[in-house]
């Protein structure tokens, strides 16, 4: 691991210095007196006329007007869209939520939008000139209350799984089922989408470890529901991209955590080989706990080629040992096995050798290292913390993250990674597999049809301050892959989606846009919710 955070901090400090500080950068960083008085006079007359809209708004949180508040509600980690606010609201809890809405309901044109820790890459956390809920900010957040008997956590919805993680593992010995791989996300922003990780083939998603949740709607009600109680409101909010209610307190299924891991990473140059290992790890009875995949690109490059393989600062990658007609693009399984510390070591080297003896990764690349659960699960900690010293971390993130079906993920190996991304995306590139059955088709995810399906995910970064032509060529290799999708006919589902019409949402969601539409008339009918996410007006009448 060692190895891997320092490449990928030596790789950031590049990025960063690879373009010179730009003269936004000398402007943004101190105000002159006359600017600081131009500023405090614009946030007066903004606080006068959101007075008018918000003066009977009564709640026992906060309402901020200024600029860096408004700045806030007006960004996202994609950094490609920007819509201001009116205001942001920082709630003490679920009954400030409701105040808001209900507020809203009252206006023809408020809408409401619930901004977690602003992951979003796409603006789909924004509301223009309406309110942003900061539901990091609420009160409730330090609330994680374990109940060991029934092995279950109830947590606010602003609440990170980091952490959830943390004060499971280190005061109770137990943790969630399912994760995400970076852990710095709101409880209730992953299962408003789905939230996936190497533990999902096992589990399901994080949606599927959720037993009970409170919502509030687009009604302004508070609402506790699940699986037995107010069904309909529970399976339509899960996977719901926040259109039928923002969540603010979850109840997730909690198992015994295991001491350490044994981290892995097996190599292939034939897709086939690597596709068929996969699927057969998620299939078997007897497998590892967890299981991802990746491309890499063959060749010397830090982020994207053979120096982002190994996990330890004691293994190298020799290229001269793969096989002569490899092609621009390689792939690596990266596998872990739980275990304790009381483990014998002998039998824990036994297993993972039954594991791997099944497998046609290439001979002389296989990595492997030790770390506790915890730090396993916070590994992506330490790239953040190198990125935002660097700047990385602030820039446009023009991420593309898709469902493709079994069926079609040769195709789309041969058509987009080995030849629209043969030569990488300046990021990591996942696709691992995924089982359907074990997604519960009552919530509001839509899926490919076949039982495996493939996650691909491509995580680009750009440097410190990047060209508009480079951000507009990442966005526009992204259309070329979806629109390649759609060309070739593949079975494929964004997640994460986002689209501009409601064609292309009615294409999105297939045959289950009508239950989508009936759920949004029942729980939201006026649209206040989730305007960044285009599919609903707030005029519409539905």
């Amino acid at each position: 691991m060692g190895h891997q955070i320092f490449l990928l901090v030596c790789t950031i400090a590049l990025l960063a210095s690879s373009s010179l500080v730009s003269a936004e950068v000398v402007k943004h960083s101190f105000h002159s007196p006359n600017s600081a008085r131009k500023i405090l006079v614009a946030e007066n007359e903004t606080k006068k006329s959101v007075d008018g809209i918000l003066k009977d708004l009564d709640i026992k949180g906060s309402i901020d007007y200024g600029v860096r508040a408004i700045s806030l509600g007006s960004r996202d980690f994609g950094g490609l869209y920007s819509d201001k606010p009116l205001a942001v609201i920082s709630p003490a809890g679920a009954d400030d939520v409701g105040q808001v809405i209900r507020h809203a309901l009252q206006l023809p044109t408020l809408t409401v939008a619930a901004r977690g820790n602003g992951h979003s890459v796409n603006g789909q956390a924004m509301a223009h000139l309406g309110l942003v809920i900061d539901m990091k900010s609420m009160a409730d957040n330090k609330k994680i209350n374990v109940n060991v008997n029934y092995m279950y956590v109830d947590v606010c919805g602003g609440a990170l799984w980091g952490d959830v993680l943390k004060h499971c593992v280190s005061e109770y010995g137990l943790a969630p089922t399912s994760w995400t791989d970076y852990l710095d996300l709101t409880v209730g922003g992953t299962l408003s989408n789905a939230g996936v990780s190497g533990q999902a083939f096992r589990f399901g998603p994080q949606t599927s470890s959720v037993t009970e949740l409170e919502v509030v709607t687009g009604n302004g009600e508070i609402i506790v529901c699940s699986n037995s109680q107010n069904s309909e409101l529970f399976f339509s909010v899960l996977g719901g991209l926040g259109q039928f209610g923002i969540i603010t307190r979850a109840r997730v299924l909690l198992q015994p955590a295991p001491d350490m891991v044994r981290w892995i990473r097996v190599v292939y140059s034939e897709f086939e080989d690597f596709t068929h290992d996969a699927e057969l790890l998620i299939t078997s009875q007897e497998t590892f706990n967890y299981v991802e995949g990746f491309v890499f690109v063959n060749s010397d490059d830090p982020v994207t080629g053979w120096p982002s393989v190994p996990l330890n600062s004691n293994q190298s990658f020799d290229p001269t040992l793969l096989p002569k007609k490899t092609g621009p693009v390689l792939y690596y399984l990266e596998l872990v096995l739980h275990y304790n510390n009381h483990d014998d070591p002998s039998t824990l080297n036994m297993m993972v050798e039954k594991l791997l003896g099944k497998l046609k990764y290439l001979e002389h690349f296989k990595f492997e290292t030790n770390l506790t659960y915890m730090n396993f699960l916070l590994r992506v900690d330490h790239v953040e913390e190198a990125a935002r010293g660097s700047g990385i971390w602030a820039t446009p993130h023009p991420w593309l993250n898709m469902f493709i079906s079994k069926k079609d993920i040769d195709a789309f190996n041969r058509i987009v990674l080995q030849n629209i991304l043969k030569s990488g995306v300046n990021g990591p590139i996942l696709t691992y597999p995924l089982l359907r059955s074990k997604w519960d088709n009552r919530s509001s995810v839509v899926l490919p049809q076949d039982e495996i399906f493939y996650l691909v995910a491509l995580l680009r970064f750009t440097h410190t301050h990047p060209k508009e032509s480079e951000i507009k060529q990442m966005v526009a290799q992204n259309q070329e892959v979806v629109q390649t999708c759609i060309k070739n006919g593949f079975d494929f589902k964004l997640y994460f989606p986002h689209y501009e019409s409601t064609v292309e949402w009615k294409r999105h969601f297939g045959d289950q846009w009508e239950r989508f539409v009936d759920r949004k008339r029942q729980f939201d009918p006026k649209a206040i919710l989730a305007p960044g996410q285009k599919i609903f007006t707030r005029n519409h009448i539905l």
